[in-house]
């Protein structure tokens, strides 16, 4: 008689060759997803401070006395916006400012934005960011609410490279 299928051996070695290539697979798909996860916040963490700092040249001022370009245009607007050490008061200030001075009637443009939208936090889903004023000490556990000095991630967790995303 000859009879075709697959016999029990046959079968155990095939699923034990799927089963250790399927163990190969998973910590290198959980690595990926980690690897993207870092990259994201990185980017993220990167333009919102991009934003902060171009905010700060255009809109610093020194105490009382105006520095920046856009913010000796717009007398009134800047001491609504501005902290007294040249940053924003909040991060709806990068959001968009309604212009005042000179530059809204000659541009036309009545709307300054340094951020379309505040960025999700690619490791929560959410945006739920940590801000640190310029006072703050760099490890500081609250925001003392004056000012918008620098952004990072509520999260505790460890990157690829071992150090705290709320290090970054």
């Amino acid at each position: 008689m000859n009879e075709s299928g697959v016999t029990l051996l046959e079968l155990l070695v095939t699923l034990t060759i799927v089963m250790i290539l399927a163990s190969v697979a998973m910590p290198l798909s959980r690595l990926s997803a980690k690897r993207t996860h870092d990259l994201e916040l990185h980017q993220q963490l990167r333009s919102m401070r991009a934003a902060i700092d171009t905010f700060k040249l255009e809109w610093n001022c020194d105490g009382e006395i105006l520095v920046g370009p856009v913010c000796m245009k717009n007398k009134l607007t800047c001491k609504e916006v501005t902290s007294v050490y040249g940053y924003p008061k909040s991060v709806e200030m990068l959001l968009g400012i309604k212009l005042t001075g000179e530059e809204a009637t000659v541009r036309g443009a009545t709307t300054r934005r340094y951020l379309r939208n505040l960025p999700l936090n690619p490791l929560t889903g959410k945006a739920d960011w940590v801000f640190r004023c310029y006072k703050d000490a760099p490890n500081a556990s609250s925001w003392c609410g004056d000012d918008v000095y620098d952004v990072t991630t509520p999260s505790q967790e460890t990157g690829l490279d071992g150090t705290k995303y709320r290090d970054w």
